[in-house]
């Protein structure tokens, strides 16, 4: 299977049985670039928020993993300023298994279960670690203003 026949696979999955919060579809008629959107999880600092991301998929997809990026601003430890996210499964845990909807679902995780020991905003996980309030404040407050729908 070549990847686009896999990317095919994965939109048409992604659009029939989409995952809880999430939605993905191709930018600017180019298959290899998407745009995906989360809804902040209940219960987290994000709840309702609506965050845009940026996935770019290599000539070897699925073989390797998306370059995913979040579009819209985020006070999180595992994602940085740039739109960076720090997650196992598009790094050394990738796998040809994972689809987009199974990537999405993961990230969404990420925003109701950080990874405050493995930090890529340290500034974010420093201020978690003293004072979860002020976290949390300062996480809802980026939410409000960059991901208001």
């Amino acid at each position: 299977m070549n990847n686009i026949t896999r990317l095919k696979a994965d939109l048409k999955e992604i659009h029939d049985d989409p995952p809880i919060n999430c939605s993905a579809g191709i930018l600017n008629d180019d298959i290899t670039t998407w745009e995906a959107t989360i809804i902040g999880p209940e219960n987290t600092p994000y709840e309702s928020g609506v965050f845009k991301l940026l996935i770019n998929f290599p000539s070897n997809y699925p073989f390797k993993p998306p370059r995913v990026k979040f579009d819209t601003r985020i006070f999180h430890p595992n994602i940085n300023k740039q739109g960076s996210i720090c997650l196992d499964t598009l790094n050394k845990n990738w796998s040809p298994a994972l689809t987009v909807s199974k990537l999405l679902l993961s990230i969404s995780s990420l925003l109701s279960e950080p990874n405050f020991d493995d930090p890529l905003d340290i500034r974010a996980a420093q201020i978690y670690k003293k004072n979860k309030d002020e976290y949390f404040q300062t996480a809802k407050m980026y939410t409000s203003k960059y991901a208001s729908s």
